[in-house]
């Protein structure tokens, strides 16, 4: 592979990662919480960043050393696990994909008013050129890097048009005057739970990008995907700060939208429709990707028809979301419920990087980084337990 390739192939995986990362839920939840904690929710953001960080080099680290996908890893640490993985993987990434698919018809429904199952059903075409290109692996990665600057400069726009208070922002993102647990538990999850945090390990492993030769490439698209995602919640963040700091109540039932047409009229609704949009269908295309990615390797037959698999896992979120649709609070408790199952995933990873027989080259997982990915799982089963608690009980 070329350097300019393997350029390309880094930089596409840290932003498939963080495109899957920013969808529906993503906007929503940033949006959500913001309004709720109001400048402390800065310090929330920087906390899951660096929560963030040590689970995504600890996965991306051990998966791509062992050049094994992490079913493959899980089945060497106990035989079966892997199957159970995939399965929960899978199961959860189709949830999300029903979501994503609502986030897609919306979008479309605020750039050119076409009712939202449309929007949904024209995303899904989208979805599936993309995947039948004869090298979809090139389109997934100038798709995802496109549509991503996009998101990003468009926000930016709406946060220099709310005009945050910045000093305010600044001080609660080191002196919080609250911390919410959740908040925590859902971002993180949101961004490197579930199918998330394997979706650019298993394109750099599709890429050929593994082994100790490639460590310090595999390190840099590892960060890079949370900077990415990292800058667009703060942008987010700051955007929605600006708007409810002058005192407006966002809309209930789309505080997202809300927050882009406050700030910038009739032109920054229809920018929250392009990023809606993008945001979504990015989001469809990495979860599409990586659960079916879960599955080729259990069995031959997969393998040799990833492509029509990846295809009936849209379609099935297409007609789900056409059916049953997705409201703004299970978005909430999905994030939450994600970050329950993060934990599970990277104990399985921290496991596997003890097994010295398990590595394919010299490569050694740094005894600090598997510590933190220890604190971080302990960390994480408590936040979440507490807070599923809280969603179900109180």
């Amino acid at each position: 592979m070329t350097k300019l390739k393997t350029s390309s192939a880094i930089l596409g995986a840290a932003f498939l990662m963080a495109t899957s990362a920013i969808g529906p839920g993503f906007l929503t939840q940033t949006t959500v919480f913001t309004e709720k904690l109001l400048a402390s929710f800065g310090f929330v953001i920087l906390i899951s960043i660096l929560l963030d960080v040590v689970v995504q080099l600890n996965i991306w680290r051990v998966l791509t050393m062992t050049k094994m996908r992490a079913q493959d890893l899980a089945n060497e640490v106990v035989p079966g696990l892997g199957y159970v993985l995939a399965g929960l993987i899978v199961f959860g990434g189709l949830v999300f994909n029903v979501a994503n698919m609502g986030g897609c018809g919306l979008g479309f429904n605020v750039i050119s008013s076409i009712p939202v199952t449309y929007g949904a059903l024209l995303s899904g075409v989208v979805a599936l050129f993309i995947f039948w290109l004869k090298e979809f692996g090139k389109a997934l990665d100038v798709f995802t890097k496109t549509l991503g600057v996009l998101m990003i400069l468009l926000t930016l726009y709406i946060a220099i048009s709310s005009n945050p208070p910045m000093g305010e922002a600044f001080k609660h993102s080191v002196l919080p005057e609250r911390i919410d647990l959740l908040a925590i538990v859902t971002l993180v999850g949101g961004t490197v739970g579930g199918y998330i945090s394997f979706a650019g390990a298993h394109r750099l492993l599709d890429a050929g990008i593994s082994g100790a030769e490639n460590i310090k490439e595999v390190t840099r698209s590892a960060v890079s995907g949370i900077v990415i995602t990292g800058v667009m919640r703060i942008i987010l963040f700051l955007a929605v700060l600006g708007v409810v700091a002058g005192g407006i109540a966002l809309a209930k039932e789309n505080p997202a939208a809300a927050v882009f047409q406050e700030a910038a009229g009739n032109v920054g609704y229809k920018f929250f429709g392009v990023v809606m949009w993008s945001a979504a269908i990015t989001s469809v295309v990495g979860c599409a990707y990586t659960s079916i990615s879960f599955l080729r390797s259990l069995h031959p037959f997969i393998e040799r028809n990833q492509r029509y698999f990846t295809s009936g896992f849209i379609l099935i979120s297409t007609i789900i979301f056409m059916l049953i649709g997705q409201p703004v609070s299970l978005l909430i408790i999905a994030g939450a419920v994600n970050g329950f199952i993060l934990p599970i995933a990277l104990t399985i990873v921290l496991v596997a990087a003890s097994k010295r027989r398990l590595a394919q080259s010299n490569y050694q997982h740094a005894v600090w980084m598997r510590m933190l990915g220890w604190v971080v799982v302990l960390v994480m089963t408590t936040m979440s337990g507490i807070s599923i608690y809280k969603l179900l009980v109180i």
